[in-house]
């Protein structure tokens, strides 16, 4: 190697023979200047840190904001969903943030996603400000919505008045009764075509939920893509509202959203169906 200004050090080395003597050499070693020594390190440290960052994960695809009701009945879910989340966010190329109240929304906050889930959380207690902003997310398309369960918990609860805007949201809906005891439905796939109904068939099971009933369907308002046969409930229940839409879009706003009703039990993260329906509601809603 020639480097101008190597510098030569005198070194000692001590090895011991097999015949218990000791041998000693001594070599001259070439090192570098200090200046040499440093260009040199800083070229490695260099290419160490762009391998690194080669190596990096890719920026999401998109953002979702996922607002999960805390605590109650439906915790359960909610745990089930963020660990599904976790999975889908990993293997689909997506990244999750959740709130538990609607404190942070403004359109700001909102304005960083490109999706918004709302787990369970109801029409309800929302500040003034979160709602103002939501409407607008929703009415103008900034991001898509998938909604589950709790959502259409249209009326007056706990202090609170119904949310008018919602309710037209949800197709007029005002929130009547449920299925107490639980009930196990076939659900028929109305929209086969639809992108959120792929892969789903003509109809599949859903165990154990309480099937909310309405004052009135919603189709007349909305894009029905799937209603709960309710002559299937097992066991039978005198709960019923006829046409009974669990699934639909309404078409009436810019935003993609999607209304899932079935949302109770953590266990629905382990039917087919279920996270396929949720699968494909993600990968439409958000675009």
């Amino acid at each position: 190697m020639s480097v101008r200004g190597l510098r030569k050090r005198a070194c000692c080395i001590l090895s011991f023979q097999s015949d218990n003597t000791v041998r000693h050499t001594t070599l001259q070693l070439e090192i570098l200047p200090t200046s040499a020594f440093s260009l040199i390190v800083a070229v490695l440290l260099a290419g160490l840190c762009a391998a690194m960052t080669s190596g990096q994960a890719p920026p999401p695809k998109f953002r979702v904001i996922a607002i999960a009701e805390k605590g109650g009945v439906h915790q359960q879910f909610v745990d089930a969903a963020r660990i599904w989340l976790a999975r889908e966010a990993a293997a689909d190329g997506f990244s999750v943030d959740y709130i538990e109240n609607t404190d942070k929304i403004d359109e700001a906050f909102l304005s960083q996603y490109q999706l918004f889930i709302q787990l369970n959380f109801p029409p309800y207690a929302w500040k003034p400000t979160a709602m103002r902003a939501f409407e607008k997310y929703i009415e103008t398309g900034e991001g898509g919505w998938i909604g589950f369960h709790h959502a259409t918990l249209l009326g007056e609860f706990d202090g609170y008045p119904m949310w008018p805007w919602f309710s037209t949201f949800m197709g007029g809906i005002r929130f009547t009764g449920y299925i107490p005891t639980f009930a196990t439905g076939t659900v028929a796939v109305d929209a086969p075509a639809h992108p959120v109904m792929k892969n789903l068939g003509s109809h599949f099971t859903i165990e154990n939920e309480e099937w909310y009933t309405y004052d009135k369907t919603p189709r007349p308002n909305v894009h029905v893509l799937a209603c709960v046969d309710e002559k299937t409930y097992s066991p039978m229940s005198i709960t019923k509202m006829g046409d009974h839409p669990v699934v639909w879009t309404n078409e009436n706003v810019k935003a993609r959203n999607v209304y899932i009703f079935m949302g109770h039990h953590g266990e629905l993260f382990q039917n087919s169906a279920f996270t396929t329906l949720f699968h494909n509601a993600i990968l439409w809603a958000h675009q």
